[in-house]
């Protein structure tokens, strides 16, 4: 439901984000020993850096929208 602020009338009527796809599976996991190895940690970063990149998506999806401030 569209929030309504009665003193703008239907100008201010919400609208709705575009679509912004579900993160991908994540392909870490969790380190064999005490210290991760190079594999394992550029894994983890693999998945950071593209959480990053959908949650950027979303944010910019909101502000085209009008949920956010630009």
């Amino acid at each position: 439901m569209a929030y309504l602020n009665p003193g703008a009338g239907a100008a201010r009527e919400g609208k709705q984000t575009a679509a912004v796809a579900n993160a991908a599976a994540a392909t870490a996991a969790a380190a064999a020993g005490a210290n991760p190895t190079k594999a394992e940690f550029d894994a983890l970063l693999t998945d950071v850096n593209a959480l990053r990149t959908k949650l950027n998506a979303l944010l910019a999806a909101m502000r085209t929208s009008g949920q956010l401030a630009p």
